[in-house]
Protein backbone atom coordinates (compact mmCIF):
# COMPACT_ATOMS: atom_id res chain seq x y z
CA UNK A 1 0.00 0.00 0.00
CA UNK A 2 1.51 3.35 -1.05
CA UNK A 3 -0.37 6.19 0.58
CA UNK A 4 1.21 9.37 1.82
CA UNK A 5 0.96 10.21 5.51
CA UNK A 6 -2.64 10.88 6.54
CA UNK A 7 -3.69 14.33 7.66
CA UNK A 8 -5.59 12.92 10.65
CA UNK A 9 -5.81 9.68 12.63
CA UNK A 10 -8.72 8.12 14.52
CA UNK A 11 -7.92 5.37 17.03
CA UNK A 12 -10.89 3.07 17.64
CA UNK A 13 -8.79 0.13 18.85
CA UNK A 14 -10.70 -2.05 21.32
CA UNK A 15 -14.10 -0.53 20.50
CA UNK A 16 -17.01 -2.57 19.14
CA UNK A 17 -19.83 -1.80 16.72
CA UNK A 18 -21.33 0.75 16.48
CA UNK A 19 -18.70 2.91 18.23
CA UNK A 20 -16.00 2.95 15.49
CA UNK A 21 -18.44 4.22 12.83
CA UNK A 22 -20.04 6.69 15.24
CA UNK A 23 -16.61 8.11 16.05
CA UNK A 24 -15.71 8.17 12.35
CA UNK A 25 -18.88 10.10 11.58
CA UNK A 26 -18.03 12.68 14.23
CA UNK A 27 -14.34 12.96 13.27
CA UNK A 28 -14.89 13.33 9.53
CA UNK A 29 -17.07 16.38 10.17
CA UNK A 30 -14.06 18.09 11.76
CA UNK A 31 -11.67 17.70 8.84
CA UNK A 32 -11.48 19.59 5.56
CA UNK A 33 -12.70 18.26 2.23
CA UNK A 34 -9.93 16.33 0.47
CA UNK A 35 -7.96 15.57 3.64
CA UNK A 36 -7.08 11.96 4.45
CA UNK A 37 -8.09 10.24 7.68
CA UNK A 38 -6.51 7.02 8.91
CA UNK A 39 -8.87 4.91 11.02
CA UNK A 40 -7.36 2.21 13.25
CA UNK A 41 -9.74 -0.52 14.39
CA UNK A 42 -9.87 -4.00 15.90
CA UNK A 43 -13.58 -4.73 15.34
CA UNK A 44 -13.99 -7.09 12.35
CA UNK A 45 -17.39 -5.55 11.57
CA UNK A 46 -15.56 -2.41 10.40
CA UNK A 47 -14.61 -4.37 7.26
CA UNK A 48 -18.28 -4.13 6.29
CA UNK A 49 -19.34 -0.94 8.04
CA UNK A 50 -16.62 1.51 7.03
CA UNK A 51 -16.79 0.84 3.26
CA UNK A 52 -20.60 1.20 3.43
CA UNK A 53 -20.23 4.44 5.41
CA UNK A 54 -17.84 5.82 2.78
CA UNK A 55 -20.06 4.83 -0.13
CA UNK A 56 -23.22 6.21 1.45
CA UNK A 57 -21.65 9.57 2.38
CA UNK A 58 -19.49 9.78 -0.76
CA UNK A 59 -16.09 9.67 0.90
CA UNK A 60 -13.26 7.90 -0.94
CA UNK A 61 -11.92 4.73 0.67
CA UNK A 62 -8.34 4.94 -0.60
CA UNK A 63 -7.10 1.74 1.04
CA UNK A 64 -8.17 -0.93 3.48
CA UNK A 65 -5.67 -3.26 5.14
CA UNK A 66 -5.80 -5.98 7.76
CA UNK A 67 -2.60 -6.73 9.63
CA UNK A 68 -2.62 -9.19 12.52
CA UNK A 69 -5.79 -8.30 14.45
CA UNK A 70 -5.88 -4.66 13.37
CA UNK A 71 -7.67 -2.92 10.51
CA UNK A 72 -6.44 0.22 8.77
CA UNK A 73 -8.66 2.44 6.62
CA UNK A 74 -7.46 5.44 4.63
CA UNK A 75 -10.39 7.71 3.82
CA UNK A 76 -10.40 10.93 1.79
CA UNK A 77 -13.21 13.24 2.85
CA UNK A 78 -15.66 13.89 0.05
CA UNK A 79 -17.59 17.01 -0.86
CA UNK A 80 -20.84 16.04 0.84
CA UNK A 81 -19.23 14.89 4.09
Amino acid sequence: MTISAPDHELDTLGLLCPEPVMMLHSKIRDIAEGEVLLVLATDPSTERDIPKFCKFLEHELLAQENKDDQYFYYIRKGVKG
